[in-house]
């Protein structure tokens, strides 16, 4: 049976707003509550799916045994409050869609969602999940003017689960026991990084021959894709709504969590004004640090190289929402 948190016998409960409450938002909800870490607003602009969601998981709390609530509601001032807000809104991708194709419509549903909450909680720490990822966050930043350790896109914490979970499985080992780290994009110019990525302390590399983890990577790169593939009418949620989650602990909880999130570079990795992956340690003010890993040359040039496709995508964003 889940206990009371610190801040809850302190007479303070944390609130997480989800916006967009398709499988992503509604799963996410569903960890935060059944984990006791947040009580959760739930909107959407579809009216009765956002109320019908928070009557559900309201009506679970006797079996899942917290003490969390639930608000379902279309109107941003019900969010008012939030220590974090999570942006989960926009168009899933489709079968042979990639992220790039979601741009225009993403791009408009992100500015003014991140506009509307930031309104009632100028204090929040903003979560963007919406694809793509790295534009969306900077867009996000952008019409939010928030400081920029506060505004973090999930994409790391995901990409780096799917790469951990495909070295498990390919050697038959305990997941328990494998660590895994992807930088860059969050899409097909994403940087697994087998150097980094280890079996209990032991590098991958020591493992695996190179044609396999090149077969990893790959993997890895079209991880979401294979998923929308073989679902044909959905994208994957349960993973990207526990990476999210993992992110929601780590600063509501203050744990200064080593993770790869999409974080705002001002000349780390030889990058200027971008939002990309890269190793970061998140706690109760954001992104409290950038971590500067060694990258071979090679490395490095695969992250610049994904760095100059999300710029691209920014100024093509920025263009459409300029017309």
């Amino acid at each position: 049976m889940p206990i009371a948190s610190t801040s809850q016998l302190l007479g303070y409960s944390p609130r997480v707003t989800i916006v967009g409450v398709g499988k992503v938002g509604s799963t996410l909800a569903q960890q935060i509550g059944e984990k006791n870490l947040a009580d959760v607003v739930l909107l959407d602009e579809v009216e009765g799916l956002p109320q019908g969601l928070a009557l559900d998981l309201m009506e679970a709390k006797g079996i899942s045994l917290h003490s969390r609530e639930f608000i379902g509601t279309t109107n941003y001032a019900d969010t008012a409050g939030s220590d974090i807000v999570v942006i989960t809104a926009g168009q899933p991708r489709k079968p042979g869609m990639n992220r790039d194709e979601l741009l225009k419509t993403n791009a408009r549903i992100v500015v003014e969602t991140a506009k509307n909450a930031i309104a009632y909680s100028p204090n929040a720490i903003l979560i963007v999940v919406t694809n793509p990822l790295d534009v969306m966050t900077y867009l996000a930043w952008q019409a939010t003017q928030l400081p920029t350790r506060r505004v973090i896109g999930m994409a790391g914490v995901l990409d780096s689960a799917r790469f951990q979970a495909f070295v498990a499985m390919e050697l038959g080992v305990s997941i328990a026991d494998v660590r895994a780290i992807v930088l860059g994009s969050h899409g097909d110019l994403m940087v697994p990084l087998p150097r980094y990525s280890t079996v209990n302390g032991i590098p991958i590399t020591e493992l695996i021959d190179a044609a396999t983890i090149d077969r990893l990577v790959e993997r890895t790169r079209k991880g979401g894709a294979e998923i929308v593939e073989l679902m044909q009418t959905g994208s994957a949620y349960f993973a990207p709504a526990a990476s999210t989650y993992l992110m929601v602990e780590a600063i509501l909880l203050n744990q200064s969590r080593l993770v790869p999130v999409a974080a705002y570079l001002q000349g780390e990795y030889g990058l200027h004004d971008i939002f990309i992956g890269v190793p970061t340690l998140l706690g109760a003010s954001g992104v409290e640090q950038i971590l500067e890993l060694k990258l071979t040359n090679a490395e490095i040039s695969a992250l610049h190289l994904a760095a100059q496709e999300v710029k691209q995508n920014i100024e093509q964003a920025r263009s459409l929402l300029a017309s």
